[in-house]
């Protein structure tokens, strides 16, 4: 990460540079088998990975655009409604830090391969900063 220069010294503070893979929307659902036979039935998604709790769609000809259904979170106490995958979440965790901000679930490693925390932004949204294990490129199965 690193901090361009532009006209001031606040101005510097608050820009950073961030290698930014992907922006994934988070859809909570109890409906999670309906909503894939629309997402996949009528708008051409196809399943990019499924674990039961959370299942991610991809469309077929840009796989970086998916879209994530998840029932409940399986470690984190609250459903993120975004979710931002970067490729320096530690450098991002520590800009957050830094800012003060709302850091609602703590910088984890997770059992199915990604690093991640909450941060909510101004408007109450909670994001969920990510990266994946050894990945260079977006994933196309992809996890949250």
């Amino acid at each position: 990460m690193r901090v361009d220069r532009p006209r001031g010294e606040r101005e510097a503070r608050e820009r950073i540079t961030v290698d930014i893979r992907r922006v994934v929307p988070d859809i909570t659902s109890d409906r999670l088998d309906e909503s894939r036979a629309f997402y996949v039935g009528i708008l051409g998604f196809e399943v990019a990975m499924d674990l039961g709790w959370v299942m991610t769609l991809a469309s077929p000809t840009n796989p970086a655009a998916q879209i994530t259904l998840m029932r409940q979170d399986a470690t984190a106490p609250m459903q993120p409604q975004l979710s931002v995958e970067v490729a320096d979440v530690d450098a991002v965790y520590a800009a957050a830090m830094q800012r003060d901000a709302q850091i609602v679930y703590p910088l984890t490693e997770e059992r199915w391969g990604v690093r991640r925390f909450f941060v909510v932004d101004p408007n109450g949204v909670v994001v969920n900063v990510v990266s994946h294990h050894g990945s260079s490129a977006p994933p196309t199965t992809s996890q949250p």
